[in-house]
């Protein structure tokens, strides 16, 4: 029943309470994790062929298959968490551009349509260099799909832990994490030591960054509000204290670890092992993150 008509708007308000219970769940956690490999094998991909062509023109396909699978998973996985799924075209018929989801899904049609016509110069045409020219077209919207759901997630009222800051860098490092991780898995003992070592370096400073960044928001976050203080008491002593430290553990510190190894030995037999880890890691840090703040009473 109708409780309250704003005569302004004519709006009818039938409900004005909080929603309970956790309302983005695993399925942003895979959004968000699919998305982070998708952009990230182009951030690396480009970063690879420009510095060693000669060595690297083999990942051009593995690249970006593995981009079309991740940003599909991606989007896939963004339509069946919207409560009307069969309406998602009305974001693009009837947008309203002042939603972090409309812009997201601008962005990342754009940048579907660049890894297709990438995927369709280089296996059906056979064409390398234009291969190549929409790659960095494809790394230029690359940065906005890769920060959108942290803008998504600052839009979010009451969630003092979600800052657009301290998110746009994660994203961006997550990125990175996954990018190099997956293309050490795809390019395995083809890479020379030279590349290992870049990639290795790419892994290690993005864990590096991404756990001083978890730990300074454990440090300062309480300084920011008290709501931040309540939410972060589940990672400490709480419900979520073993797993979010199960993802620092097996996203950051061992894939650092490893790397350090490796570069120290000048064997980089460990780095898959640190490309699994921070793949799984990453994706226990991330709906830890995620899950967290959404168990506080907003009412």
């Amino acid at each position: 029943m109708a409780h309250e008509i704003i005569a302004a708007t004519n709006a009818v308000v039938v409900l004005d309470v909080a929603l309970p219970g956790i309302v983005w769940g695993w399925i942003i956690t895979m959004n968000m994790w699919a998305k982070s490999i998708g952009t990230g094998v182009i951030f690396i991909a480009f970063y690879l062929l420009k510095k060693y062509p000669e060595q690297t023109g083999f990942i051009r396909l593995p690249s970006v298959v593995i981009s079309i699978v991740f940003i599909h998973l991606f989007l896939f996985f963004t339509v069946i968490d919207l409560h009307q799924m069969f309406r998602f075209w009305h974001i693009f018929f009837h947008p309203q551009m002042t939603s972090m989801i409309t812009i997201g899904a601008w962005l990342a049609t754009g940048f579907v349509g660049i890894i297709l016509s990438m995927a369709y110069f280089l296996y059906m045409k056979k064409d390398e260099a234009m291969y190549d020219k929409l790659l960095g077209y494809g790394v230029i919207l690359a940065v906005p799909v890769t920060l959108y759901t942290a803008g998504l997630m600052a839009q979010s009222t009451a969630r003092e832990l979600w800052q657009m800051p301290t998110e746009s860098i994660q994203m961006m490092l997550a990125a990175f994490l996954a990018g190099s991780a997956a293309m050490i898995l795809v390019g395995g003992n083809k890479f020379s030591d030279e590349i290992k070592k870049d990639l290795a370096l790419i892994l290690g400073f993005s864990a590096l960054t991404a756990f001083i960044m978890y730990m300074l928001e454990l440090v300062f976050g309480p300084m920011k509000a008290e709501e931040v203080i309540a939410a972060l008491e589940f990672v400490k002593g709480g419900e979520y204290t073993f797993m979010f430290w199960l993802g620092q553990i097996i996203a950051f510190l061992i894939p650092m670890a490893l790397v350090c190894k490796s570069i120290m030995d000048k064997s980089y037999y460990l780095l898959k092992i640190a490309a699994v880890s921070a793949l799984v890691g990453l994706w226990i840090t991330k709906h830890v993150w995620l899950v967290i703040p959404q168990l506080l009473n907003m009412s």
